[in-house]
């Protein structure tokens, strides 16, 4: 610029103003300055409208007050034709206000006639000067930008600080810029949208720290999505005047990404879906490399997915070359599909049998290229299906138990009464003969009680629950295991003196005995000691809150201890379920234990049991205490003998009715015989004032005992009847005292039961 002469148009009217500003640059520097005057604007005008004179001028100094043209009229028509330029208003003292007019409209500055000295003239258009430079710069970058914005998608604009639009460019949010310039958001687009924008922009204004968000926008076209970038605006004092503003549209890339986002998660959907199967999912390739391996295949094999992709499947999943890989292999690459049951192992050795499903996967060619299986464990339901047909057997058994029950129990009441009766007959026999007499009377009744408890497995016949003394059961229990199990075990039983009652069934509860001394048994094949050891016991609610079976009150704990091979861990916890058991085949059914907690709960009573492998296991037996007395099995009482009475037998089996005829006369009372119903309802009906009652089998060939029942009663609504039978389902009790069965009597039965029988009914 100092190089530079600086060519200066001078457009003033008064010859003296002009001389005055000609003098002032000749006392600074006339070198450097070259001044051309003219006196009116219409000159000016002429010289900007030729293209070569209009750009040999640096600067104009223009008289606002011209021969051709007054006031701010002057400036800017001045400024119309010269915008390349930078006019300098020269004005009088009362004019000022007149030039600032002007320097709102363009002027890059003003001079006041009289004031101004040489320096100051030359400061003022050199500074005009770089302004203009400045402002021409200004405008080629922003053309620039302007063109570089035309075909870009970068939507960019300004707002003040009341966030009111004051610029927009290259506007496409889907409103014009008239519509957006001097608005607020919340004027032009719904007001959620405009609230979250406010509240992004308001921030960026009160912190000045600019920002970057993704906001959604709802327009004529639809919800939009924009990538916002907003800065602070900053005045020249650094003063935050608002915003600045640049978005991109980027709705296309947002739907991309939704589509792509809704497409990973629906794959992971039914990723998930293979890992919520139980069923174990393995994807392996032709050479039998494995490629998926889903959650399903974790948990049954042991495997994690980590561990097995790329490995050999046959190599983790069989412990040998199995020949019906092979045969599915070719069945599956041939005919597309195989399925089948296959042996296969745990990583932990365990065995499996699984029902495995094979499906050849081919390529967009028709070309195999790898085998989906699908395994289920089916382990458990062969098990299941071996138990079912044991329970088949043994519902078998029990079927042909209970065919043979009748006459099993019709053979054991007559040698049961005859036993009874043989003391009577020979009092005086020696000391051994009672003895033998005794074991034949003992073995009898063993003998009864142990088709009881067969059909009490196999029918489900209830027992009879009396208050009892169980120390009775156990004292009784140690004298036969004494006697019957081997010498190298030692019983040991404990029992107090005062002992709580309990209500059962004493022949179930010895079964509960037995069977787990039984159990202590084979556990010491090599001998040690088996201790019974009775005990009061009173739970309260502490007790209660740790063993959830127990409820308040007074127990009887029998505890049957050995000292065997202990039971291991994994087996504690299905000891109790059916046909569970670690015996070789033929040597047990698993039903001993199961039979022992049905009985104890339908008792009332739980079992605990510990077990320490090497060391032994105790059992735990918990039965509910009652009050009361005693009562004594009919065997214990001693029943009231006959005075005369007349008693009609009715049974098929000459055996039983000559023994029972033979028991209650030597009794004291008199009998009557009959071998059918149709005997029996001719007899009664020929003596009913004499039959003080009826003894009558159930099961009697051609008239039934139950006909024969209801037959006698229409003669005598009021006769005396005892049905007996050697075999009657629950089922059948309901139906025999409906009709007018006064009792009923198991066979085989005891003398005494017998005459308690009759006591009870004559009473």
């Amino acid at each position: 610029m100092a190089d530079k002469i600086i060519q200066v148009l001078l457009v003033e009217d008064n010859p003296g103003d002009a001389f005055l500003i000609q003098e002032l640059f000749r006392e600074v520097n006339t070198a450097s300055i070259n001044l051309h005057t003219v006196e009116q604007l219409s000159e000016a005008i002429n010289l900007f409208s030729d293209e070569v004179n209009s750009s040999q001028f640096d600067v104009m100094l223009l008289d606002l007050s011209l021969p051709d043209s007054q006031g701010i009229e002057t400036f800017i028509r001045a400024y119309s034709q010269a915008k390349t330029i930078p006019i300098i208003v020269l004005t009088g003292i009362d004019d000022e206000t007149l030039a600032l007019r002007a320097m709102q409209e363009g002027a890059q500055d003003y001079l006041v006639k009289g004031q101004v000295t040489g320096d100051l003239l030359v400061r003022s258009m050199r500074y005009a000067i770089e302004r203009q430079h400045t402002e021409d710069a200004l405008r080629q970058s922003e053309e620039r930008f302007r063109v570089a914005l035309k075909n870009s998608p970068i939507f960019v604009f300004n707002q003040d600080r009341d966030l009111r639009y004051t610029w927009v460019y290259n506007q496409r949010a889907g409103w014009t810029e008239q519509e957006m310039i001097g608005k607020k958001d919340c004027e032009i687009m719904p007001h959620l949208d405009a609230q979250g924008l406010t509240a992004i922009k308001y921030h960026v204004l009160t912190t000045g720290i600019g920002t970057r968000a993704e906001v959604a926008i709802t327009t004529d076209k639809g919800i939009r999505y924009y990538d916002l970038t907003v800065e602070p605006l900053q005045s020249e004092s650094q003063e935050i005047i608002g915003i600045t503003c640049a978005s991109i549209d980027i709705t296309e890339q947002q739907i991309a990404l939704k589509e792509r986002q809704s497409a990973e998660a629906k794959i992971r959907e039914q990723a998930a879906l293979l890992d919520i199967t139980t069923d174990a999912i393995c994807v392996r390739d032709l050479h039998n490399q494995i490629l998926f391996w889903n959650k399903g295949a974790e948990n049954l094999y042991g495997w994690s997915a980590q561990e097995v992709i790329g490995k050999n499947a046959s190599e983790l999943l069989f412990t040998e070359p199995s020949p019906d890989i092979e045969i599915a292999l070719l069945h599956v690459i041939s005919q597309g599909n195989w399925q089948g049951e296959l042996n296969k192992v745990t990583k932990n050795g365990k065995e499996l049998l699984v029902a495995s499903r094979w499906s050849l996967v081919c390529d967009e060619y028709d070309k195999p290229k790898s085998i989906l299986s699908v395994d289920t464990d089916i382990t458990q339901k062969k098990h299941l299906e071996a138990q079912l047909l044991r329970t088949q057997r043994l519902e078998s058994i029990g079927t042909l138990a209970s065919g043979i029950a009748h006459d099993l129990n019709n053979i054991l009441t007559p040698i049961l009464a005859g036993a009874q009766l043989l003391p009577l007959k020979f009092p005086d026999a020696d000391e051994r003969t009672q003895h033998l007499l005794e074991i034949l009377e003992i073995n009898a009744k063993r003998g009864a009680d142990l088709v009881k408890q067969v059909l009490s497995f196999a029918r489900g016949v209830e027992g009879k629950r009396i208050t009892l003394q169980l120390k009775h059961i156990i004292l009784e229990l140690a004298k036969i295991l004494k006697e019957t199990f081997p010498k190298s075990i030692e019983i040991v039983a404990d029992i107090p003196k005062e002992l709580w009652l309990i209500s059962g069934d004493s022949t179930q509860l010895h079964q509960v005995m037995m069977n787990l001394c039984v159990n202590a048994r084979d556990a010491m094949s090599d001998g040690g000691t088996l201790t019974i050891v009775a005990e009061n016991l009173l739970i309260d609610e502490n007790y209660v809150r740790m063993n959830l079976e127990a409820k308040p009150g007074p127990y009887i704990v029998v505890t049957v201890s050995d000292t065997g091979v202990g039971i291991p861990e994994e087996n504690l916890d299905r000891i109790f379920e059916p046909f569970f058991t670690t015996k070789a085949v033929g040597q047990g059914t698993g039903l001993g234990l199961s039979t022992v907690i049905g009985i104890v709960k339908s008792h009332g009573g739980f079992i605990n049991v510990d077990s320490v492998v090497g060391s032994g296991t105790t059992f735990k037996v918990y039965l509910p205490a009652v009050e009361g007395t005693e009562i004594f099995s009919p065997d214990q009482l001693i029943p009231f003998t006959g005075q005369g009475e007349l008693i009609l037998i009715v049974d098929d089996e000459p055996a039983i009715r000559d023994i029972t005829k033979t028991s209650l006369e030597s009794h004291k009372y008199q009998a009557l015989v009959a071998s059918d119903g149709i005997e029996a309802i001719a007899l009664y009906a020929k003596y009913p004032d004499k039959i003080s009652a009826v003894l009558v089998n159930l099961m009697l060939p051609g008239l039934d005992g139950l006909t024969t029942i209801r037959a006698l009663k229409k003669i005598n609504p009021d006769v005396k009847i005892i049905a007996t039978s050697g075999l009657i389902a629950k089922n059948k009790l309901g139906e025999i005292v409906n009709t007018g069965a006064a009792t009923f009597l198991s066979k085989p039965y005891t003398i005494n039961e017998l005459l308690l029988a009759l006591n009870q009914v004559m009473a």
